[in-house]
């Protein structure tokens, strides 16, 4: 059995959906925090119980009988992060699961300024612990965080942001689709992945640049310095934790820490992964105020 854990998440449903596509849904279980959310995807066949990372005790349970479990990295970061991650791991071992997955990101540096980035390093420390195998999901940036950073922006015709560097913006739907491909065909990719990305990275002029050929009209890139940028933010409403934590991510950025574009997405796919072009095309599309969906802090 494989089980894959936050399923009722965008990422983690969109992995389910796509191994049922691949696997029969009695080979497939789900563990939640509250499985009437599941509810859709128990009514396919899928084994649904209830697991917290936050009370490892209910992991057992939720794990029992899998050959492969998928850990989705929490929407938590520094101590809860890495003890929740923890947890899942060692527990999904214990339950006798032969291979363990985990979703971290191409940034995952012990170094990061970006908080999440550490995060997933130690993580990944956690999964090289003996000699059992293990993928370490090294997941592109999600355009859907740049979306979210930039709508008011875009429709402002003004994107303000401290000095960037190139990000290789990557559809979460291309990740969880290659996710699923690897569940399915165990043992494909082993150890830590090559980074999972479009094969176009962006910076913030870049995406300026390109929102404004999709538009027709004007949108300027301004370039703050770290203190200005967190002051605006602060001032418009975002909590001063939060404005810092994504400060860390434009520092890393500007080091180079998420420039890096690799094959091995399409190689899974079969197809050219979707890029910040297409992310910008579809939002375009869909008109201002679409894009609702704060981004998951570690992606």
């Amino acid at each position: 059995m494989i089980v894959v854990t936050g399923a009722t998440g965008p990422l983690g449903r969109g992995v389910v959906q796509h191994l049922l596509q691949r696997v029969p849904a009695h080979q497939v279980g789900v563990s939640v925090r509250d499985p009437a959310k599941a509810a859709d995807v128990a009514a396919l066949g899928v084994r649904v119980r209830s697991g917290d990372f936050a009370s490892p005790d209910t992991l057992g349970a939720a794990f029992a009988g899998a050959a492969q479990v998928l850990v989705v990295s929490v929407n938590q970061l520094g101590d809860a992060a890495r003890s929740q991650h923890r947890a899942a791991i060692r527990a999904a071992r214990a339950a006798g699961a032969r291979r363990v997955l985990y979703t971290s990101h191409l940034g995952a540096r012990v170094d990061s300024p970006f908080a999440p980035g550490a995060d997933h390093a130690v993580a990944e420390a956690v999964l090289d612990e003996g000699a059992a195998p293990f993928t370490a999901l090294r997941h592109g940036f999600y355009a859907e965080s740049a979306l979210h950073l930039i709508a008011h922006g875009l429709a402002a015709g003004e994107i303000r942001a401290p000095e960037d560097g190139p990000v290789s913006w990557t559809m979460r739907a291309d990740l969880a689709e290659a996710d699923a491909i690897l569940l399915a065909e165990e043992g494909r990719l082993d150890g830590i992945t090559p980074p999972l990305t479009a094969r176009e990275a962006f910076t913030m002029a870049d995406v300026a640049r390109v929102a404004s050929e999709l538009t027709g009209r004007e949108i300027r890139r301004v370039t703050l310095t770290d203190d200005a940028w967190r002051d605006e933010m602060v001032a418009h409403g975002t909590p001063a934790p939060v404005a810092e934590l994504l400060l860390g991510m434009y520092r890393a950025a500007r080091r180079g820490d998420f420039a890096t574009v690799d094959p091995t997405l399409g190689a899974l796919l079969g197809r050219r992964p979707r890029t910040m072009r297409d992310a910008l095309a579809a939002h375009v599309r869909r008109g201002p105020g679409t894009d609702t969906d704060a981004p998951h802090p570690t992606a």
